[in-house]
């Protein structure tokens, strides 16, 4: 619910700035149009009407991409509008004074536009192709006496150009780790269990290091087992690989100091000979150290077993454990203030996962005794009477004659007796135990809850499940009991003889839809009551709609 509701908001502010930015683009060129009118004297006697048509040009393309965006057209919001900038610049220089003329500052318009809205290395792409361009056009119209000032002017854009990139690119990098803090605590459900919450926050890490992998290593302190946690680079969290190994003190990703955050790149030679591939930020220290011999051997057997490129690795602040978090690479490379940022956000999140985990093994523990209390109470008050019944339809068999037209009826009622005890019994079972893998009963409760609903209505519900279902036993429990409560209302209030239950997991959302064939009830408006009160408690939502063939389908969605 709430990344629907951020979406609108980034496409309106990103919408904002470019109409900024192009109002401010017609403000520019009609000003310099003005005080070429009002200084037009000095080109009388020069290229005036190539001055003219330069700056008019200009003006018109100008009040043409106002317009553009202005009416929403995203083609002018893109990144070939600046590039347009830096050509009719150009364009401009040329046709006044070359080196001497003052509009080569209009270059720093389009450097500020491309770095504070596209980052770094787009805006030091227009500020490189801004002093190749300014440079070219002092070569093509300057005597050898302006050498001097072409190089001065050079140096300036360059200079300047760069310390706005670096902060246009810093401007947009906070705005990304902001939204990740914000991503990663609206994580932290404790109703989905902490291994989700594992697996999302490593999602969410990898797409913004644009990392190859991700790989979270923890160990529990009651057991010393280790837990291994893999996800590669395009993957979503339902493709998280977790392994349990008793003993990995032999790992080269062991080997790495417990309180330091490391960061190692691998540079190409003659960098390498130049500069420390590995560094080191020890807690509570003030700056960054490089890694001695040994320490860069360790660095590169970890590169080679990530097969990376370069890697960043922080530890994990668990108060009930120990672990580490590694980030590669094998195309990009890292800086220190991607690793330092690593390690802040493990320390942001990693608490809250511990906290879920307490929370979660407390809710386990209430769960399992009030599961075992239940089960007792089911075979008192459930199983028990159905026992009676049966007994008391067979000795009614008994005494009916052969021939009593009512025999059959009293076998029927028996033989469904029978399997309502069955399914009690089985039940009773699977609540005392609790359910070791809900995600793979999922399937065969739907499929017995079809059968069951077949044999009792004579309605045929179809099942199906689009890719695997990663839920815990939690929200199982409670996707059966609102498909239970979906077909019980198709069977009471409807006179329909043919059904459907679909589930998918789309974008982190699992979305449930019942459905009922048309009949001769028209479609009215209705609240579940109890599957919507289950779907708010889970933080989803439910609504009622009338299917396309005239059915009515009960969609509910529940963020997992």
């Amino acid at each position: 619910m709430l990344a629907r509701s951020t979406a609108p908001d980034v496409d309106a502010s990103v919408g904002a700035d470019a109409l900024m930015v192009a109002r401010m683009r017609l403000v520019l060129s009609v000003s310099a149009l003005l005080a070429v009118v009002v200084d037009a004297g000095e080109y009388r006697q020069q290229i005036q009407s190539a001055v003219w048509l330069a700056f008019s040009g200009y003006v018109l393309h100008s009040l043409l991409v106002y317009a553009c965006t202005r009416m929403g057209r995203p083609y002018f919001r893109g990144k070939v509008i600046h590039w347009s900038d830096v050509l009719w610049f150009t364009l401009i220089i040329f046709v006044t004074d070359g080196v001497q003329s003052l509009f080569f500052l209009f270059y720093f318009f389009a450097i500020l536009t491309s770095s504070f809205r596209w980052g770094f290395e787009e805006g030091a792409r227009v500020t490189v192709a801004s002093v190749a361009s300014f440079a070219a056009c002092g070569l093509a119209t300057s005597t050898g006496d302006e050498a001097p000032q072409l190089l001065m002017r050079s140096t300036f854009l360059l200079a300047l150009g760069h310390m706005i990139v670096h902060w246009g690119g810093s401007k947009l990098s906070l705005q990304r780790r902001l939204a990740l803090l914000g991503d990663v605590s609206q994580l932290s459900n404790p109703r989905f269990g902490a291994g989700r919450t594992i697996a999302r926050t490593m999602e969410k890490t990898l797409a913004f290091f644009r990392a190859s992998h991700c790989i979270l290593l923890t160990r529990d302190t009651s057991t010393g087992n280790w837990t291994l946690r893999t996800l590669r680079k395009d993957d979503t969290c339902e493709h998280v690989s977790v392994e349990t190994i008793g003993r990995i003190a032999e790992s080269p990703l062991m080997t790495l100091p417990a309180d330091c955050t490391v960061l190692s790149n691998h540079l190409p030679w003659p960098l390498s000979q130049l500069y420390a591939q590995s560094h080191v930020f020890e807690a509570g220290a003030d700056g960054w150290r490089p890694e001695d011999e040994d320490g860069a051997q360790r660095c590169e057997a970890i590169a080679d077993m990530l097969e990376a490129r370069a890697f960043i690795s922080a530890p994990l602040p668990m108060r009930l454990g120990e672990g580490r978090v590694f980030v590669s690479s094998r195309d990009g490379l890292f800086n220190k203030s991607d690793a330092l940022f690593l390690s802040h956000l493990m320390e942001q999140i990693f608490p809250t996962i511990e906290t879920i985990e307490v929370l979660d093994r407390m809710a386990s523990e209430a769960a399992s005794a009030e599961r075992l209390k239940f089960a007792l109470d089911l075979h008192d008050t459930a199983v028990q009477p159905y026992i009676g019944l049966r007994m008391g339809l067979c000795a009614l068999r008994r005494k009916a004659a052969a021939d009593n037209p009512l025999s059959e009826d009293l076998d029927k009622l028996a033989s469904v007796a029978e399997g309502v005890i069955a399914d009690l019994r089985r039940y009773a079972g699977e609540v005392r135990q609790g359910a070791n893998n809900s995600c793979g009963l999922v399937l065969p409760q739907l499929h017995r809850q079809a059968a069951r609903i077949k044999g009792l209505y004579g309605i045929d519900i179809a099942v199906a499940v689009d890719g695997p279902l990663q839920l815990d036993d939690r929200v199982s429990a409670e996707v059966l009991q609102m498909v239970g409560e979906g077909l019980n209302n198709i069977c009471k209030h409807t006179q329909a003889r043919h059904g459907s239950v679909h589930i998918a997991c789309r974008n982190g959302r699992l979305q449930l839809s019942i459905e009922n064939e048309a009949c001769e009830e028209s479609f009215t408006q209705f609240r579940p009551h109890s599957i919507t009160e289950r779907a708010t408690a889970l933080g989803g939502r439910a609504q009622v709609r009338q299917c396309e063939s005239g059915g009515t389908a009960v969609l509910v969605e529940i963020p997992i």
